[in-house]
């Protein structure tokens, strides 16, 4: 019988759960046992789902470890961060490999779903699963890789509408998990190679990564030039090949990391990349653009400083309620340290939270304020903040 753990539930974790626990039993485990006795309650502070769909009897939250012994496929998609100095951060990864060996069983099967650099899987993850629990994978455990491809707010390529690739070098189960993996998505593009996966995934940010930051520059020339930016793109799309990506703050989990994990295992093996990097310069680059253009603008509508200002969307993307690396978030910090009458609104995020960090919770407190610059645009916005003179700055 197949019971199924899902490891980590944040925004990649909890989408596959969901479409799991339609068909199986399925255990949701997270270390954060905050976020563990939330959804239990039916609380998802990113609102990516409703209480309802998370009072779904097949599903059982828990951060404790004795609890999903018996679970025989366990499906990992933990954080993978970098550190200050941009290296990559495998710490929450090996945690999980360490603690799955104590408790790893003949025939279990792990999929890792983090984003990662190539070769990860097969030399850091399974070596650790093996010492520890003193078996071998391919004979007693099997190990597969499946790139995580959730992006958060996005109701056109949500996870069920998607292709997403699995791979798995082995017999065991295979035509199994390919069923499985076939409730959480549209289609399952298969392959043997985990590495070929891995990297696969980790490219597939930094392309983005470096047209956005291509944009990015072109945006700011023909600021500088005085061009308009949004006639010279309408023209340059007229073109049957032209790539439309749109100018702005690059926060969240993959753009800004990806790029890091590529370059360092590529210096590792002692290739200096050149184009992988060059999108990072110039969107780390934007906050502080960003940050001095609203400075600039606030002192020619605001020279005395007796204006009350709202700084709207600190989450890290439009239409999501995550805080986590964004560069809103980072501006607004800034800006609060410069002018007392700044203050901070994103309807979008838990209200505890919002409380937290001394926000302004509802829309009706919005006519208190003579100037609104948003930094997230929301579609909410469109209507709370319609009628006002709002400031964009990118």
């Amino acid at each position: 019988m197949i019971k199924i753990c899902m490891i980590g539930l944040g925004y990649v974790g909890l989408p596959i759960l969901v479409n799991l626990s339609k068909k199986f039993n399925c255990i949701g485990y997270d270390i954060n046992s905050k976020r563990v006795k939330e959804l239990s309650n039916g609380n998802d502070v990113f609102k990516e789902f409703t209480n309802k769909e998370l009072e779904n009897k097949k599903i059982f939250f828990t951060n404790s470890k004795k609890k999903i012994k018996k679970c025989n496929i366990f499906i990992v998609a933990v954080p993978t961060p970098i550190y200050e100095n941009k290296k990559p951060n495998l710490v929450y990864l090996k945690n999980v490999c360490d603690m799955l060996s104590t408790i790893l069983k003949i025939n279990d099967i792990i999929i890792f779903e983090s984003t990662v650099y190539p070769s990860v899987t097969n030399k850091i993850c399974i070596p650790i699963l093996e010492k520890k629990s003193k078996l071998t994978e391919g004979v007693d455990f099997f190990v597969g890789y499946s790139p995580e491809r959730v992006n958060p707010g996005d109701n056109k390529h949500h996870l069920k509408k998607i292709n997403k690739i699995l791979a798995y070098p082995h017999k065991y189960l295979k035509k199994s998990l390919i069923k499985i993996y076939s409730l959480i998505s549209k289609k399952i593009i298969f392959t043997k190679n985990i590495n070929e996966a891995e990297t696969a995934k980790v490219i597939e940010n930094i392309q983005r990564d470096v047209n956005i930051g291509l944009i990015n520059e072109i945006y700011l020339v023909c600021k500088k030039l005085n061009i308009n930016f949004d006639n010279v793109i309408k023209l340059a799309s007229t073109k049957w090949n032209f790539l439309k990506f749109k100018p702005g703050l690059v926060g969240g989990h993959c753009l800004p990391v990806d790029p890091y994990y590529f370059s360092y295992i590529s210096k590792k093996n002692k290739l200096n990349t050149k184009i992988t990097l060059a999108g990072r310069f110039i969107n780390d680059s934007m906050s502080d653009i960003v940050f001095k253009d609203i400075i600039a603008e606030i002192k020619k509508l605001d020279p005395q400083q007796k204006k009350n200002i709202l700084i709207c969307g600190l989450s890290y993307k439009a239409n999501v309620a995550d805080l986590r690396n964004s560069l809103s978030l980072e501006i607004f910090n800034k800006l609060k340290k410069s002018n007392k009458k700044i203050f901070g609104y994103d309807p979008l995020i838990d209200i505890n939270q919002a409380k937290k960090m001394n926000l302004i919770i509802s829309s009706k407190e919005i006519y208190k304020f003579d100037i609104f610059i948003v930094l997230t645009k929301h579609k909410v916005f469109n209507k709370t903040l319609k009628n006002k003179k709002i400031y964009h700055p990118i």
